[in-house]
């Protein structure tokens, strides 16, 4: 089946040409035709009623009106000009306004003409106007046939500028169905559009673009988004069982002297149901003769660490080296001195690596590395240069993945062949809908339960008002031997932000717990790591009292006498990092509290941020709130966000559509795990026809 039409230049599509194709690939990303028609419309309106001037009032928000321009002048403002137009429907007037493009607008408007204009209304000095309304002559409208649904999809300036509007985006497009209306192919099997009585795929785009009317546009989208989910985890599903078919892993069998030994004489403490649960997956995978991707989520505080380290003795028992990359070299010291504590009964060689390792030790690591006499190498990003190089790297730890992008964790495979095993480790719980949707192709183990003895952490918000109670409250918890954290936003003051700043919180705590009587650190972000790693040590040996920090120690920190965070302008922060610094108390079995302080008025959502955080101390509830208040978009970052690569679908909104699309996937695969049947090949076409990355090509 053909798809060369789909992937044809846009240059090369009726009213395009090379100028155009140029600009909106620079400002939109769209090459072919393809991306042009997976370029959704974000809003429809309505353009069978047309309005009289007179009928404009404080309620009216969009209008369309037939007339005429009377006049039109270009006029100077500020350092630039704007465009100014009367425009008339015969009885009344209205001023018409244009910004930008003017050079463009100025050209095209003709006096006396007919033209139909279109816009939201704005008011100056008690008088209607329309801001950068489209216009177009009534009898362009009337050969093309009115549009009564009439898309609206995202520009640019330089678009606008470019003469290329809305309406020519929907004349381009239309040109692309009439172009390629032969190649737009079914994409689901017979079966599936039946189940869910959905509208072919051809019929589905064209009618996202060009609805008949919006009580269509659910049924149409619902087939489109669903196609976005099914594809995605098919790819995943593919990926993975191609990787544990034929991606050929370290086998380590053994569970040796140092597990046996570490876990029977050393271990102080007894494992959770869920954490034996997961090192015991993780022995099959290692035992499998397959590599190992496996994503390890589990909550602050659930005991993903020792895993790490007992999973890594099993490598170590079987001949091999092991690596733990971390996001901050904060952590990596942490973990560093974790694994230093652990191993000091056992013949077991650590070592960090990070980016202000000092180049003589650095080359000593990087020789003794290569040499085997490196155990386990603890570093940060450092770890990822091609230098870094291994004498029998077999298993690779990645904490907080979602620090990282996708190319950063593929740089470990590349340390051995066959590659290392893979575990990565998330601290930040993330909904289950977001993890298929990134972590698909991973194995997927969950530490759901926290250590026995372990106490909640109880939470409350506290307004600056306030403020001289918790005072009275944190002098009896020192008095009582405890310690405190104090987290800010911000470094120092900004302009731009009324949030409380370390600087000025350092001298208003000294102000109320006097030097002489309290000791108090501070540490943040620009401080050097050996001043980093001397404060933190006199919090650890309960030098300070109380340690006033930026969210350097949001992950990582294990002070188990610290029973008290304090998170000034707690509206500052998102779910998740509030409650990754909530994580740093509640380490031990004292009762522990985390105090969320804000301004004494806030946003909406600055309240319901600050209630989901009172109301439970579970992580993946607060992600699914989260995720409800602010998309995957804000939650993941940007870079790794884009990785879900979806159009029109919508994690929150479509979860139900995405639960089915993944029972569908599997069920599918389970019956035609290569997509052998005839019945499945419009599926398999649009897998191998839509796959940049070779690696999907699974199945041709």
């Amino acid at each position: 089946m053909g798809y060369k039409k789909l992937n044809t230049s846009l240059e090369f599509v009726k009213g395009v040409g090379s100028i155009r194709s140029k600009i909106l690939n620079q400002e939109l990303k769209l090459k072919t035709c393809k991306d042009i028609l997976y370029f959704f419309p974000f809003r429809y309106v309505d353009r069978s009623k047309f309005y009289k001037i007179s009928e404009i009032n404080s309620e009216t928000s969009y209008v369309q009106i037939i007339g005429k321009i009377t006049d039109v002048k270009l006029v100077r403002y500020n350092k630039g000009f704007r465009v100014e137009a009367f425009f008339n429907d015969g009885k009344n007037e209205l001023k018409l306004t244009w910004f930008k493009g003017t050079n463009w607008i100025q050209k095209i408007l003709k006096t006396n003409i007919k033209y139909v204009i279109y816009g939201k209304v704005s008011w100056f000095n008690n008088k209607p106007t329309l801001v950068h309304p489209e216009i177009e002559k009534t009898n362009k409208i009337q050969k093309q046939g009115s549009i009564n649904i009439k898309p609206i999809y995202h520009s640019t300036e330089k678009l606008t500028n470019s003469g290329i509007t809305n309406n020519i985006l929907i004349k381009i497009i239309k040109s692309v169905f009439d172009l390629i209306s032969d190649d737009l192919h079914e994409n689901l099997n017979e079966s599936l559009n039946k189940k869910y009585k959905f509208r072919s795929t051809k019929k589905s785009l064209y009618l996202i673009h060009f609805p008949q009317n919006l009580n269509q546009l659910d049924e149409v989208k619902e087939k489109i988004i669903y196609e976005e989910f099914f594809f995605s985890q098919l790819k995943f599903n593919l990926s993975k069982n191609n990787r544990k078919t034929n991606s050929r892993g370290f086998y380590l069998p053994k569970v040796g002297n140092l597990f046996n030994d570490f876990y029977n004489n050393y271990l102080d403490f007894e494992l959770t149901s869920a954490q034996k649960r997961v090192l015991k997956e993780i022995k099959i995978d290692f035992s499998s003769k397959t590599q190992m991707n496996r994503l390890l989520q589990g909550d602050v505080g659930s005991g993903k660490t020792i895993i790490a380290f007992m999973s890594i003795l099993i490598s170590i028992d079987n001949g091999f080296q092991s690596s733990v990359v971390s996001p901050t070299e904060i952590l990596a010291h942490q973990h560093y001195q974790s694994f230093k504590e652990y191993s000091k009964n056992f013949r077991i060689n650590v070592e960090i690596l990070t980016g202000s390792t000092s180049k003589s030790k650095r080359k000593e690591i990087l020789n003794k590395c290569l040499n085997g006499d490196i155990d386990i190498l603890i570093g940060t990003h450092a770890l990822f240069e091609k230098d870094v190089m291994f004498n029998n790297l077999g298993y690779v730890v990645i904490d907080e993945q979602h620090k990282f992008g996708v190319k950063q964790r593929s740089a470990m495979w590349k340390k051995n062949t066959p590659p290392p095993h893979i575990l990565i480790m998330s601290a930040t719980p993330i909904p289950r809908t977001l993890t298929m949707s990134l972590y698909g192709d991973l194995d997927l183990s969950v530490i759901d339960e926290l250590p026995p003895g372990r106490k909640k952490v109880i939470t409350v918000h506290r307004y600056d008002k306030n403020r001289l109670k918790v005072f009275g409250f944190l002098k009896d918890q020192i008095k009582d031997g405890k310690q405190i954290y104090i987290v800010y936003p911000l470094i120092e003051e900004s302009k731009k932000m009324d949030y409380k700043d370390l600087e000025d919180g350092y001298h208003g705590i000294i102000r109320e717990f006097p030097l002489k009587q309290f000791s108090i650190g501070v540490l943040h972000g620009r401080m050097k790591n050996s001043e980093k790693d001397y404060e933190m040590k006199r919090f650890t040996e309960g030098k300070i009292d109380i340690l006033i920090s930026t969210t350097v120690i949001e992950v990582g920190v294990n002070v188990k006498n610290a029973t008290v965070m304090i998170i000034e302008s707690a509206e500052r922060f998102g779910l998740s990092q509030l409650h990754q610094l909530r994580g740093r108390v509640g380490r031990g079995s004292v009762e522990s509290y985390c105090i969320l302080m804000t301004k004494d008025e806030i946003s909406d959502e600055s309240k319901h941020r600050i209630n989901a955080m009172t109301m439970t101390n579970d992580g993946f509830k607060i992600s699914e709130i989260d995720l409800k208040l602010r998309g995957p978009g804000d939650i993941l970052g940007t870079r790794q966000s884009g990785d879900l690569e979806l159009k029109i679908a919508d994690l929150v909104k479509d979860s139900k559509i995405f639960d089915n699309a993944l029972t569908d996937v599997k069920e599918l695969l389970k019956k035609d795990p290569f997509l052998l049947k005839n019945t499945n090949q419009n599926i398999k076409n649009y897998i191998i026809n839509n796959s940049l990355d070779k690696s999907w090509n699974l199945i041709g």
